[in-house]
């Protein structure tokens, strides 16, 4: 079972496999979502299936929405149905990447965590390590795919709301993380949401620090090293992440698990959502 990282190498092995993973390209563009489609008709790995971050791994039905924000979480009976759909049961590997330097892919690994599967990986280097390495891919539409049926079981990581950070704020027990670029938590630009500025304490870590420059993740030493100078005296176990809606904190929260961290919990509401709930603190500088 993969249930973290997964090389290019293993992943090859395991389509080679008699028990294959169901891969998914989470491929996006915040500035026009509906570049997605074609990104991934133009070139994926072969046999992949498409998760789109707006379509798929989010709600804006704020009656299905698990919390507000950007990209709110759709209900878990929702996720899991959709991936029945989508040829994943309860004994399916599965494996994400994107072409975002994993921006997105992690997205879809945190949920399949949180609807209780564990055996879900992310493609390390994404699809440009696929392609260096001259693993087989495709355009065109996605392949047909059996339905399945996907059980939820009980989550294998923590989601908190916007009530518990903001009942926590300013306590030992817990520790904010934010994944946004560090312009946007200073307040010096904030290009999507209405107020710009932080959720006051939280440390900035941008989700791209966790990464080499050939796009993988960096050596479990040199992140647990990094993540250590940031926390100081800090309980790692205190750690709540977000970012900007709840997407680009996932990758913070996979590096922690890498640098041998236990899991740490998401706030996936995040800024989004925090910044426009009246009465909220915010924070600059």
């Amino acid at each position: 079972m993969h249930t973290r990282l997964i090389s290019v190498a293993e992943l090859q092995a395991l389509q080679a496999s008699k028990n294959p993973a169901v891969i998914f390209d989470c491929s996006f563009d915040l500035a026009q979502p509906a570049a997605a489609d074609a990104l991934f008709a133009q070139i994926h790995i072969a046999g992949s299936q498409q998760a789109h971050l707006d379509r798929d791994l989010s709600t804006h039905d704020a009656a299905l929405a698990v919390n507000g924000g950007r990209h709110p979480l759709p209900q878990r009976e929702a996720v899991a149905a959709w991936l029945g759909r989508m040829g994943v049961d309860n004994a399916t590997q599965v494996v994400v990447y994107d072409r975002n330097g994993s921006s997105f892919c992690v997205r879809l690994w945190w949920m399949l965590k949180w609807l209780g599967h564990d055996a879900v990986a992310v493609l390390d280097g994404g699809l440009k390590a696929w392609q260096a390495a001259g693993g087989a891919t495709q355009g065109g539409p996605a392949s047909a795919c059996t339905t399945r049926t996907f059980a939820l079981r009980e989550p294998l990581r923590q989601l908190v709301s916007t009530e518990t950070v903001h009942q926590r704020l300013g306590r030992p027990e817990q520790t904010v993380v934010d994944a946004r670029a560090t312009p946007r938590y200073r307040g010096d630009v904030e290009p999507l949401d209405p107020v710009a500025g932080h959720i006051p304490g939280a440390l900035n870590r941008p989700f791209s620090d966790n990464f080499t420059p050939e796009g993988l993740y960096k050596s479990a030493g040199q992140l647990r090293s990094e993540w250590q100078a940031l926390l100081g005296p800090r309980d790692a176990a205190t750690v709540v992440h977000q970012c900007g809606s709840g997407v680009t904190a996932t990758p913070n929260l996979l590096a922690m698990e890498l640098a041998g961290f236990a899991p740490t919990a998401l706030y996936a509401g995040s800024w989004s959502e925090w910044c426009r709930t009246p009465g909220l603190p915010c924070e600059k500088g």
